[in-house]
């Protein structure tokens, strides 16, 4: 069941208005092309961001098939599953949500958080992927920014961004080097808002369990990977990428030049990457 979800902008009207799905009791949203042909494309939202994270790649990506963008629970504005929020756990329930949206076969992009959930999830079940281009996102404790570890190691209270998470914008504003419409940095703000950041914050507190897990699972991902990141991330530095790089049977790392936003701050070459790798269904040469 689908319900029309009130949040519908100006400057996000590039984008098909957002729904919100009912799955195991949770409202879960999502933006889905009007594309019928091709393999679905699914995107996970990064954070603290949201779906509208992917309106400036949205057009390149939308020639390429249906593409389904999705706040995971607990990001954006999905509610929350407290099992889900570590990577291992989100990469269970994404195989679940897949089902029940009826993808059996899928290409996905997961900046950020999504991509240690969806390597877990390849994991599991390598066939339902075609391919990953995910990046961003962390691989390994020791390889982790300061500003990150910080979130992992701060004591839960201190983590509450407020009613408002002003400092959540100030943090997207000086980490983002383009612009960010008012209407898409309020939807950043809604997603971290009245203690929202703080429930998010669970899926980065399980890395020092979930993280080391990597190495253990990594052979058995087949899927073809490529890794996005940002030379100067200082959040998730490109030393990420390239632990994945070393650890998946079937991997490619590019490293752009911006930081942690890539898919904000280089849209043009984040669509070119992944587009290509979509295309080529993972070709490495």
């Amino acid at each position: 069941m689908t319900t029309n979800s009130t949040v519908a902008t100006d400057a996000t009207q590039i984008m098909p208005s957002p729904q919100m799905f009912q799955f195991e009791g949770l409202s879960i949203r999502m933006i889905r092309s009007g594309a019928a042909d091709g393999i679905p494309i699914v995107m996970t939202s990064p954070w603290p961001e949201s779906v509208y994270a992917f309106r400036l790649i949205w057009p390149q990506l939308a020639e390429l098939g249906p593409l389904v963008a999705i706040d995971l629970p607990g990001f954006g504005m999905s509610d929350a599953n407290h099992d889900a929020l570590s990577p291992a756990g989100m990469g269970a329930f994404i195989l679940r949500l897949l089902d029940a949206l009826g993808i059996a076969r899928c290409h996905a992009i997961g900046p950020d958080v999504g991509t240690t959930a969806f390597l877990f999830a390849a994991a599991q079940d390598p066939e339902r992927f075609a391919t990953l281009s995910l990046g961003s996102g962390g691989a390994g404790m020791d390889l982790l920014g300061e500003q990150l570890l910080g979130v992992i190691a701060a004591p839960q209270d201190a983590l509450d961004a407020g009613p408002e998470a002003l400092q959540i914008v100030d943090m997207i504003g000086a980490l983002v080097a383009a612009p960010t419409p008012p209407d898409v940095m309020e939807d950043y703000r809604l997603s971290s808002a009245d203690g929202r950041f703080a429930v998010a914050a669970a899926f980065v507190r399980a890395y020092p369990t979930d993280l080391p897990k990597l190495s253990e699972i990594a052979p058995h991902i087949v899927t073809p990977v490529l890794v996005l990141s940002g030379r100067d991330d200082p959040l998730v530095p490109p030393s990420n990428g390239d632990l994945l790089l070393r650890i998946l049977p079937h991997c490619r790392h590019e490293v752009v030049d911006c930081g942690h936003f890539v898919w904000e701050d280089a849209p043009d070459a984040y669509a070119r990457f992944a587009g290509d790798w979509i295309r080529s269904g993972g070709a490495l040469a």
